[in-house]
């Protein structure tokens, strides 16, 4: 499967939003993320960087 984790950029440190992300759509002032399972959460980030290779996908706080 190709899930990815989702991390947020806290400084230097990456923090862990997610796991098994499969789809992320903005959603107004953020992104909204859904796992496999349907477990959803909104952020109010913005997408850094995506590694398909590492199936990690990096936000930062949008603002």
């Amino acid at each position: 499967m190709c899930e990815a984790s989702a991390y947020l950029i806290d400084g230097r440190e990456q923090r862990l939003l997610m796991e098994n992300v499969d789809t992320i759509e903005p959603d107004g002032a953020g992104l909204r993320l859904v796992s496999i399972f349907g477990e959803q959460k909104f952020v109010r980030a913005r997408i850094r960087a995506v590694s398909l290779g590492q199936n990690k996908v990096l936000l930062e706080p949008a603002g």
